[in-house]
């Protein structure tokens, strides 16, 4: 019995999260503008942008000059993962387990669920249940043959198709297809798989930058197709293209790596709304809230951070965000506020909106004693240990501290606030 991958996809899942409430801006020619400082490519286009020839991951220069009535909306990262996450937590509520790294395309084990479901048809029914309606399903032995067959699903008399492609069959079904589907499935997506797969990637970041490259190549030496591409020569492929291009061409062939499904991760996130688009000093503070209410996190357990991501909703539309690194993984306060402040300069725009997130958690710092303590220190400990104690009877919210936010603000509300008090020593 043949291994059989199932595809998820929900069509222009981050246009529609970046539109946000505009949806009916989805009947106009709309494309994902590309991210600041990122590649100059469009993100995912609506039907009407597609009529003109713009598709996801076209250069901007040429997306415009074959629509110049196009209309760049600003993407919003945050929102498109907060709402696939809750999809992806869906999928794994029926025992699935998922691959995913792009919002609005998960793949997923049929085979295991094969106990509880049935044949891979009803697999995919179930599925397409708790996705909800917009979702496509499909299935095969490779991720490619699997998306392609969840694109090729189309509502029929009220329901959705439910392709499996079998894998005598699979190298025929791929035959036929555009090179253009390997975009984004090249390159360095291997190396977020060995980062535990914890970041989505959208069509328009840098992310896939060697697939997009690639195909365009090929189509321009007129290679279009995937059975074209799987008629090559390796070695001539090997030579010309290197480690992306042989990537493509056993993917072309119907061979693929296994499936490497994500970890259970917790969810530690604070997320703050700002008040008239804050700049400045009312940022920096909205950081020290925000930091304060990640490390007073139950869910943290004593761990400390390695890697955090700054999150934001500019005031004008769509969404910012930033990764930050920590030399040695820590849970001092100061020192992760070294490392986020200066993230700050980088937001491109006021912000409405300011989250901060924690990825990557080191272990639990250990404590050093030293021979002898002094007065200061044991009272420091002595008022940490109950910090501690009342947060696990009353919650995290039972101890608090004054921070001063904006002091000569008119309105008395905004000249302080409340945050949890640092339990560290």
């Amino acid at each position: 019995m043949f291994v059989v991958i199932g595809c998820a996809l929900i069509p222009r899942f981050e246009l529609v999260a970046a539109l946000g409430e505009r949806r009916e801006l989805l009947t106009r020619a709309v494309a994902v503008a590309p991210e600041p400082g990122g590649p100059q490519i469009v993100g995912e286009t609506s039907g009407a942008a597609e009529a003109f020839g713009v598709t996801a991951g076209m250069r901007l220069a040429e997306a415009l000059a074959r629509c110049p009535a196009l209309h760049l909306i600003p993407p919003d990262h945050a929102r498109a993962e907060e709402a696939w996450e809750q999809r992806l937590r869906a999928l794994e509520g029926i025992g699935a387990t998922v691959e995913s790294w792009r919002a609005g395309e998960a793949f997923f084990g049929v085979d295991g669920l094969r106990g509880l479901w049935g044949r891979p048809e009803r697999v995919l029914e179930r599925a397409h249940r708790a996705l909800g309606r917009g979702a496509r399903l499909g299935a095969g032995p490779t991720r490619l043959c699997a998306l392609a067959a969840a694109q090729r699903a189309r509502p029929r008399h009220g329901r959705t198709e439910r392709i499996v492609v079998d894998e005598r069959g699979a190298r025929a079904f791929l035959e036929s297809l555009p090179v253009a589907l390997l975009r984004y499935r090249l390159g360095d997506d291997a190396a977020w798989l060995a980062d535990g797969g914890v970041q989505l990637r959208s069509p328009s970041s840098s992310a896939g930058w060697a697939g997009i490259n690639l195909t365009d190549t090929l189509e321009r030496l007129g290679v279009t197709t995937l059975g074209e591409l799987a008629a090559l020569p390796d070695g001539a492929v090997a030579d010309r293209f290197g480690a992306p291009g042989l990537q493509a061409l056993q993917m072309a062939r119907g061979s693929e790596r296994p499936l490497r499904p994500r970890a259970p991760r917790e969810e530690l996130r604070e997320e703050l709304d700002l008040p008239d688009a804050a700049t400045g000093g009312q940022l920096e503070r909205a950081l020290e809230l925000l930091v304060d209410r990640l490390l007073a996190n139950p869910l943290r357990r004593g761990r400390s951070f390695r890697r955090l991501r700054l999150e934001a909703r500019l005031a004008g539309g769509g969404g910012w965000r930033i990764e930050a690194v920590t030399r040695q993984a820590s849970a001092d306060r100061e020192r992760l506020l070294l490392v986020l402040r200066p993230k700050l300069g980088a937001l491109p725009a006021p912000a409405s909106w300011l989250a901060l997130r924690g990825l990557e958690l080191g272990a639990v710092q250990p404590e050093q004693p030293s021979l002898t303590e002094g007065e200061g220190e044991q009272r420091r400990g002595r008022l940490a240990e109950a910090v501690r104690q009342v947060r696990s009877a009353a919650g995290r919210g039972a101890v608090l501290r004054v921070l001063d936010v904006d002091a000569a603000s008119s309105v008395p509300e905004r000249r302080a606030t409340l945050t949890p008090f640092p339990e560290d020593r």
